[in-house]
Order: C-alpha cells, then sequence, then structure tokens
C-alpha cells in the first residue's frame, strides 16, 4: 500500500486554530505584525517561518512542530499490531481510514466506522474466517457511515453509537460504556469537539494498546473543533494523551501513529517539547 500522505500540513493547522480562537484575518494580520495578504499566502501553503514564529505563540500552537511539517522532515514509521487492520478508502476527493481488530483465537471481530467501500473488508473477514460480532462508529459524519447499512446487512452485527450523537440504524451508548470480544475488552472515551459524540475506543488484549481515535486526533494534526475547539483540545489531553505513550493511535485520515509520536510531533500541544523522550 502506498505511504499515506498526512492529514494536515503546517497551514491547515494554522487555519484550524484560528478558526478555534475565531479570529479574522484581518485580526490575526494585525496580531502578527503583517498584512493579510502575506497572511492568506502562508495559509495556502506558502512557507515564512518569520511569520510563523509569530503566529505560533498567539494560537498556542509550538512553532518547531509547525516549521517540521513544513518542512517535510518527519513521518511515522509503520505500525503494525497482530490482529489489526487499516481499510483506506476514497470519499469524494479524500481518503479516510476504518479498522478491523479480531482475537486471533476465537476469529471473533469488531469493525470501526464503514469508510466509503467495505468490498475489501469484506473480502478479508471472509478468506480468513473472521465473524464480525459489532460495528461502532467514532462519530457520524458521513465518510465514516457511508456503508454502515451495507455492513450490517453483510455482517448481521449491530451497531453502536455515543448517545450524544443519536443516529437510526445504530444502539447508543453511554460514554464510559466497556464493551467485550473474547479476550479483548474494548473501553469508550468522550473525545468530543470534532464532532458532538466523538469516541474513541481503547482496545486491551493485543500485543499493543491501541486506540481508535475517528477524528478527534490525525497523525501531527486533529480534526480540529467543528462544533467546540476548546473541547476537542481538552478531551484530546485528557482522553488520549493520558494514555501510555506506546499505544497506536488509529485515525480517521493519515497514518497510524502513537501517543509518543505525537507528544514530540502535533503542533497543537506545545506542553509536549520537541526533545522529549522519543519512542525506542
Amino acid at each position: 500500500m502506498a505511504q499515506l500522505p498526512l492529514e494536515d500540513n503546517f497551514n491547515d493547522i494554522i487555519a484550524k486554530a484560528q478558526k478555534g480562537f475565531k479570529l479574522s484575518d484581518m485580526a490575526l494580520a494585525a496580531a502578527t505584525r503583517t498584512t493579510v495578504d502575506d497572511l492568506n499566502k502562508l495559509k495556502s501553503g506558502e512557507m515564512n517561518e518569520p511569520l510563523v514564529r509569530r503566529i505560533g505563540p498567539i494560537m498556542n500552537l509550538d512553532v518547531g512542530k509547525l516549521l517540521e511539517l513544513g518542512n517535510k522532515s518527519w513521518y511515522p514509521p509503520e505500525h503494525k499490531v497482530p490482529g489489526l487492520v487499516m481499510f483506506t478508502t476514497t470519499y469524494q476527493d479524500m481518503t479516510v481510514n476504518n479498522y478491523l481488530v479480531y482475537d486471533q483465537l476465537t476469529q471473533k471481530a469488531v469493525v470501526f466506522d464503514t469508510g466509503a467501500d467495505i468490498t475489501e473488508l469484506v473480502k478479508h473477514c471472509l478468506a480468513n474466517r473472521l465473524k464480525i460480532k459489532f460495528i461502532f462508529l467514532t462519530h457520524t459524519h458521513v465518510d465514516h457511515i457511508a456503508e454502515l447499512e451495507r455492513l450490517k446487512q453483510k455482517s448481521g452485527a449491530p451497531a453502536y453509537v455515543c448517545e450524544l450523537e443519536a443516529f437510526a440504524g445504530a444502539e447508543p451508548f453511554k460514554a464510559g460504556k466497556v464493551f467485550d470480544l473474547s479476550n479483548m475488552e474494548i473501553e469508550t472515551r468522550l473525545t468530543c469537539g470534532h464532532a458532538k459524540g466523538g469516541i474513541t475506543y481503547v482496545i486491551h488484549g493485543l500485543q499493543k494498546p491501541v486506540a481508535i481515535v475517528g477524528d478527534a486526533i490525525f497523525c501531527c494534526s486533529m480534526g480540529g473543533g467543528m462544533v467546540s475547539y476548546v473541547d476537542a483540545l481538552r478531551t484530546n489531553r485528557q482522553q488520549i494523551f493520558s494514555l501510555p505513550d506506546n499505544t497506536i493511535l488509529c485515525p480517521g485520515h493519515g497514518p497510524l501513529t502513537t501517543v509518543a509520536e505525537q507528544k514530540v510531533h502535533n503542533p497543537f500541544f506545545p506542553e509536549y517539547k520537541q526533545n522529549a523522550s522519543r519512542p525506542a
């Protein structure tokens, strides 16, 4: 599979933070002693290091991590966990991920989101004699649930969604509920802000800790505060960055990463410094 690009570049992060802080172009240009024209060039992807250095502190973004992104000087190593399979499909002009997790002894499986096309997922389950027991939704944005009804029909499995984002065809649950699958437990954590009922699913029982995070966080970015920027930052800090550093993070878009990598490389979280201990 070809290397997935990062979901966001430095300019996308600046634009998300500006929206989150509710700053107009004119206000941000004035605060950074620049022109709206130069600001718009930056937001279109034209690197301007002095301007990035002035913008970062205003919106609590880590300047070093922004420049690292702009220079394309880091990409996560490949992360593999037995019993975890990522599928990437195309929805309109973007790619979207969904995940299959299964117990290797019992061959019982769960699916997280559906992406835009479940064809390869269904083929994989048939080829490996996996039985889908549950379907879990991280949130109900259309690119993540486009094939929900088809997957339910193919698998016969029930679907579940956070009660804050009730959706026809999925049973609601309250964040904090734990689901059991053979030798695994699936813990549910509310990571709202990008979506009202965004859920991170923490999986206990695989060879490494795994968290299916949806659009709460991406490698070197996050989904942004479509509902609440403040809540998106807060719940990511409380519910994702509190996980063990070696936890594999499985986002709705872009490559897999880890908690440790995001502490070092994600500009939205400047409290974790770039010289922090890197994963072995």
